[in-house]
C-alpha cells in the first residue's frame, strides 16, 4: 500500500435496460431504464463503485470531461474535500441538473472507496450503527397492471412482513384511484402512498386529483408537478388534505431551501445520487429536520439504508422495488432485504456499500457503452 493512497482513474459506463412493458406517465413514456455505473480506482488497487439513473442525459461524458480530472491524483481519504473541489470547478454545469447528478454518484463511489480502504462498512465509516429500518415496497409496476394484480403484489410482500406500499399513477386517473381503493380495501392497516411522477402541470389540476384521494387515508401524494416551482407546490399543499412529498429529482443549488422556504411540502424526498452524494446528504437532512419536516429517500436502497442509519435517521423508510417488475432493474440482482414487522434487517456487513455491481446482469443488457474499459476486469 502506498503511504498516501491516491485516485488514479474515474470512469463511467452507460447501461441501457429495455423494459418488457413500457411505463407511461402521461407524456413521459419510458421504454427503458438507463443507468450509469461509476468506478474509481486507487493506486493500491482498491475500487469504489456507485450507480444512478441517467434520465437519458449524457452523464458519462460529463464524468469523463469535467469531473474525473478533478478527482485524479487526490487522496482517497477525504471525499468531501474532493467533492467541493469538483463542484466549484464548474459552477455552470455541476451546480444542478445532470451535472449534479453525475457528481453525486461519483461522490458516492468515492465514499465507497474510502470506507473499503478503512476496512469498514459505509455505516461504520460514517460513524453510525447498523439498525433495523422501516421499508416501503414499490408496487403496482408496470403501472398498467390491474387493481387485483397490484393487490397480489402487496399480498406477497405483506406475507413477508412488509407494511408500507407505494403505487405509481396508472394509465388514467380513474385507474389510479381504482388501484388505491383495491389496495386500501384489501389492507386497511397498510400505509399507502401514490407517486404522480410529475403528471400534473398546474396546481388546479393537481388539486382536483388530490381531492379524490380523500377518504383513502393516503400517506402522501408524491412528485406531483415537475421540479422548479415551489410556490405551485405550496398552493397544492394548501388545496388538499393528503400530505405532499417532493424533492428526489430536484438536486441542485437551492435544494432543499426553496421547498422549505415556501413551506411547500410535508415530506422532503432526498436522493444521494442526485442531491449531492453523501457529502451533501448530511446537511440536507439536518435542514429538513430543523424545519420540522419528515424525510424520505428515493430508491437506491443499498446506498440509503446504510447511509441514513449512519447519519442518525433510522426512522426514514427505505424504498425497494418488487424485483423484475421494471421499477429499478439494476437493484434486482443484488441482495434483497429481510423484512420483519415492517422493518428490514441491516444488509450484510461488507466493506463500503458491499456488492453494488453484478457483471452478469450488465452483460445481459441490450446496450452497454463502455468506452474506457471499466468492465474489462470485472
Amino acid at each position: 500500500m502506498p503511504d498516501v493512497d491516491r485516485i488514479v482513474r474515474v470512469r463511467a459506463v452507460t447501461i441501457l435496460h429495455e423494459l418488457e412493458v413500457p411505463i407511461v406517465f402521461g407524456t413521459w413514456i419510458m421504454r427503458h431504464r438507463e443507468f450509469f455505473l461509476v468506478r474509481i480506482d486507487a493506486e493500491s488497487g482498491l475500487t469504489g463503485f456507485a450507480y444512478g439513473l441517467t434520465r437519458d442525459g449524457p452523464i458519462a461524458a460529463i464524468v469523463e470531461r469535467t469531473i474525473a480530472p478533478q478527482y485524479v491524483g487526490e487522496p482517497i481519504t477525504d471525499p468531501e474535500a474532493v467533492f467541493h473541489k469538483a463542484l466549484w470547478s464548474n459552477n455552470s454545469v455541476h451546480a444542478a441538473g445532470i451535472g449534479m447528478r453525475a457528481l453525486s454518484v461519483v461522490d458516492c463511489a468515492a465514499w465507497d472507496l474510502a470506507a473499503k480502504a478503512a476496512g469498514q462498512n459505509i455505516t461504520a465509516y460514517l460513524g453510525g450503527g447498523r439498525e433495523r429500518m422501516p421499508v416501503t415496497g414499490i408496487v403496482g409496476y408496470p403501472p398498467s397492471i390491474s387493481p387485483q394484480a397490484t393487490v397480489d403484489q402487496i399480498t406477497a410482500l405483506w406475507d413477508q412482513g412488509w407494511r408500507r406500499f407505494k403505487l405509481p399513477i396508472g394509465p388514467t386517473r380513474d385507474e389510479s384511484i381504482a388501484r388505491l381503493q383495491a389496495a386500501r380495501e384489501a389492507y386497511p392497516e397498510a400505509w399507502l402512498g401514490i407517486d404522480a411522477n410529475f403528471l400534473h402541470k398546474t396546481s388546479a389540476d393537481a388539486i382536483e386529483f388530490g381531492k379524490r384521494l380523500d377518504g383513502l387515508d393516503i400517506g402522501w401524494f408524491e412528485d406531483i408537478v415537475p421540479p422548479g416551482d415551489a410556490q405551485m407546490v405550496r398552493e397544492i399543499r394548501e388545496g388538499i388534505s393528503t400530505p405532499v412529498a417532493m424533492g428526489d429529482e430536484q438536486g441542485g443549488s437551492y435544494h432543499p431551501q426553496a421547498l422549505l422556504r415556501f413551506d411547500a411540502v410535508d415530506v422532503n424526498r432526498v436522493d444521494a445520487t442526485t442531491n449531492g452524494g453523501i457529502t451533501r446528504l448530511r446537511g440536507i437532512a439536518q435542514q429538513v429536520k430543523a424545519h420540522g419536516n419528515q424525510l424520505s429517500t428515493h430508491m437506491y436502497p443499498h446506498i440509503h439504508s446504510q447511509v441514513m442509519g449512519a447519519l442518525g435517521h433510522t426512522d426514514v423508510p427505505i424504498e425497494w422495488g418488487v424485483p423484475y417488475t421494471g421499477v429499478h432493474p439494476m437493484d434486482d440482482p443484488l441482495v434483497q432485504p429481510v423484512v420483519r414487522d415492517g422493518l428490514m434487517d441491516p444488509l450484510p456487513d461488507l466493506p463500503g456499500f458491499g456488492v453494488l455491481v453484478d457483471p452478469a446482469w450488465i452483460a445481459r443488457q441490450s446496450q452497454v457503452t463502455d468506452t474506457q474499459g471499466l468492465l474489462d476486469d470485472l
